[in-house]
């Protein structure tokens, strides 16, 4: 009776055994990309993509990773979400030439499990500051190294990989390609292409919230999922050169809206541009000060135009405007993200020719004889139709006005004469030689 029982009992658990392993038979494999700056949009699309895939059954979930890295706030936040996950979660840096840069490194560590492709490049994960420079407080740059390092250790530790080395790419900058770190076990194994990947995962142990399983992909459906046309503009969005061009262009067609109104098109353009500018900061770390000099430097070009000033002006704007945009974005707690050097030369110095061009436009107006209002008449020939004695009629620019003659003296009708200056309706005029006014032309 009680071998009966046994062999029950070994019967039962066998069965709960082949229920548990099919429990993570990987009949669906979701693969999405995770490219760009590691940011608020990255993260929420992260979380989504994992919470669908485990309500729809998938059984594994695999991101093709490229990132230069990104916000330290999103990097812990999609970190800590992974290590919760609740089905298992693949990191592969691919394709070739892609990169698990900074943020992205911590990523490619919390996951279960942390491939890379032949080409690729992982480290480098120093906390420097938005403009890509090292912490400038001594004291703040040892506690934010120390305490990332801390946090690049606890991942590989709780992952099985080599703590020390994925320690030192936070604390020496180190960065390693695919081979080397398969090498030095920072990643599970290299993977050309899906097929390869998949075929290294079958009976891969993986640790899901604390329940060790193998993974099964004798059958399985690759999926593959891409962002929304929504999830795409917010990650472009949160790009800092977009963000940058974008505040930056729609203030000035703002401004140039105010000074020449009409058809309200630059002005609708411009409003637009600063709000998905603006919209971009919200997930932004935007500093202030990089904010003010940014304003302040279009400022101060637009009135040095107005003012007509000899360009002095300008050059402190543009010089406010290169400032503001090397300061725009602020990196507390060792966040890389900046905005691009030549972008912000290009910006400036497409900004700069633009108002080199006004300038000459204008100030070649100002050298050009006014052809409108009263003083359009000045310089202008007329006819005598009325003998002035000294006042009486002439015929100007087409039309019949009362003139004087600015001497004094009395002009025969037919006589012909020259505008020199308008007071109110009336036109003074002066004696025009006949011969000389053929040469010149003019209106009478």
């Amino acid at each position: 009776m009680k071998v009966k029982n046994l062999s029950v009992l070994i019967i039962c658990l066998s069965v709960f055994a082949l229920f548990s392993q099919a429990a993570f038979a990987a009949t669906n494999v979701i693969v999405t990309p995770l490219q760009g700056s590691v940011g608020i949009t990255m993260e929420e699309y992260m979380k989504r993509v994992v919470e669908e895939a485990y309500q729809n059954k998938a059984g594994l979930v695999v991101f093709t990773m490229d990132t230069p890295g990104g916000l330290v706030t999103s990097m812990r936040a999609m970190t800590s979400f992974l290590l919760d996950a609740p089905l298992p979660v693949v990191m592969w840096v691919a394709p070739e030439g892609a990169r698990a840069a900074s943020a992205g490194a911590f990523l490619l560590q919390a996951a279960h499990v942390a491939v890379m492709a032949p080409g690729t490049n992982v480290g480098a994960a120093h906390p420097v500051v938005a403009s890509g420079k090292d912490v400038p407080d001594e004291e703040m740059k040892r506690k934010i190294t120390n305490d990332l390092a801390a946090h690049m250790r606890s991942l590989a530790q709780v992952r099985g990989r080599n703590a020390e080395v994925v320690e030192k790419m936070v604390t020496e900058s180190l960065s390693l390609t695919a081979y080397e770190a398969h090498k030095e076990k920072v990643v599970d194994f290299l993977a050309a292409d899906i097929d390869e990947l998949l075929e290294n995962l079958e009976g891969w142990k993986v640790d899901v919230r604390g329940d060790k399983r193998a993974l099964s992909l004798k059958s399985y459906q690759v999926i593959n999922v891409e962002m929304t046309p929504r999830e795409r503009m917010l990650q472009l969005l949160s790009d800092p050169n977009v963000a940058y061009l974008l505040l930056t262009a729609g203030i000035f067609a703002i401004v140039l809206e105010v000074l020449s109104p009409g058809g309200f098109i630059l002005g609708t353009a411009g409003a637009v541009m600063v709000l998905m500018g603006a919209y971009g900061l919200r997930m932004l770390p935007f500093n202030w000060a990089g904010l003010i000099l940014l304003l302040a430097g279009i400022v101060v070009i637009i009135v040095d135009l107005l003012v007509g000033g000899i360009g002095i002006l300008s050059l402190f704007g543009m010089a406010a405007l290169v400032t503001g945009g090397l300061i725009l974005f602020r990196a507390p707690g060792g966040e890389l993200l900046s905005v691009s050097k030549s972008v912000i030369i290009g910006m400036t110095v497409a900004f700069s020719l633009f108002f080199i061009i006004a300038v000459v436009f204008i100030w070649k107006s100002m050298k050009r004889q006014v052809y409108s209002g009263q003083e359009g008449l000045i310089g202008y020939k007329a006819e005598v139709l009325e003998t002035l004695q000294p006042e009486g009629l002439v015929k100007c620019h087409g039309e019949l006005w009362k003139a004087r003659t600015e001497s004094g003296e009395t002009l025969p009708e037919g006589s012909p004469v020259r505008v020199v200056r308008v007071e109110g309706l009336v036109l003074y005029v002066e004696k025009e030689d006949r011969e000389n006014a053929l040469k010149e032309g003019g209106s009478i």
